[in-house]
């Protein structure tokens, strides 16, 4: 049996392209030790699939909504780290996202699910665990092309983004916020705030920590539409899968294994980068703004920070 010498932490591997990838790592990387970042209802039965393939497979619960569940689970996550429960960190990937029918859900901490979800808890993690990257390591994003917000990205399904920080963080800040067309401008806003927090913590990170922008375009099958409301679940249930036939399109177990691609390095790409399913290529020329990427930077950081059950500053 092949001993594991390296972790790789990952949320949103329970279904889709994320368990796809995660089945491919591990059958590419045996030494890998990978731990599941997810809710415990979502895990049970993801991780006996998996460690059919690996024994080297574990699960820590979380909560993506929640700043304290995350806080909970990033320490808990560094003392295995720590302690040596775990083997060194080389690999990040925050894969997990949702897309709602309208922008008025709330977190328990009073933000935006989809903004909080997609954007805050990405970079909550990132801040406590990257001082325990092992270069040379790789973060990897999931973010969409969808950021366009053009026909030619979306089809015309999705609108443009709406940046405005910190007003798209709180429920009702777009135009008839109830609608499902306000829910997927939240969506396209969080897929490009994901980009700008790749791009600003590429310049952070030391030598030899990479952090790429992963767009795996469309993928038919990965249950993201459920939430979505309107005609896009019958879009993608019905009309959508004709085109898995073609370039256009992918279903999950293709679409995950380049995303496990982009996690091993064998989509070689610089630090920053975005990568369309197999090379690297430029995002939408909105998505290019340091001074949008510094000032979201600063608004997390500035924002409380979650101190897990038990401890204090």
């Amino acid at each position: 049996m092949t001993t594991a010498n390296r972790s790789l932490i990952m949320t949103g591997a329970t279904q889709g392209i994320g368990w796809e990838a995660a089945r491919d790592v591990l059958r590419r990387r045996p030494d890998t030790h990978l731990v599941v970042l997810g809710r415990a209802s979502s895990a049970s039965g993801i991780l006996t699939g998996l460690r059919e393939i690996s024994p080297h497979v574990s699960h820590v619960d979380i909560d993506l909504a929640s700043k304290a569940s995350v806080a909970a689970a990033g320490a808990r996550l560094e003392d295995l780290l720590d302690s040596g429960a775990l083997p060194p960190l080389w690999g990040l990937v925050f894969n997990a996202g949702v897309h709602l029918s309208n922008a008025l859900e709330a977190t328990v901490d009073g933000y935006e699910r989809t903004f909080a979800v997609n954007v805050m808890s990405t970079h909550q993690l990132l801040r406590q665990l990257h001082p325990h990257l092992r270069p040379p390591a790789r973060i990897v994003v999931t973010v969409s092309d969808a950021h366009f917000g053009d026909l030619r990205h979306t089809g015309g399904t999705m609108p443009s983004p709406r940046w405005a920080i910190p007003d798209i963080s709180r429920p009702g800040a777009y135009n008839r916020s109830g609608n499902v067309r306000a829910g997927r401008r939240a969506y396209v806003t969080s897929k490009l705030g994901g980009i700008y927090l790749v791009h600003e913590w590429s310049r952070r990170l030391p030598q030899g920590v990479d952090i790429l922008a992963y767009n795996p375009s469309l993928v038919i099958g990965t249950g993201l539409a459920r939430e979505t409301g309107g005609a896009f679940p019958f879009l993608m249930r019905r009309i959508v899968p004709a085109l898995a036939a073609t370039p256009l399109a992918d279903t999950p177990a293709p679409a995950g294994r380049k995303l496990a691609n982009t996690i091993l390095g064998a989509t070689a790409a610089p630090t920053g980068a975005y990568i369309h399913r197999t090379k690297a290529m430029p995002s939408s020329t909105e998505s290019y703004n340091p001074d949008r990427e510094h000032a979201l930077w600063n608004w997390l950081e500035q924002l409380p920070r979650e101190q897990p059950p038990g401890t204090t500053d």
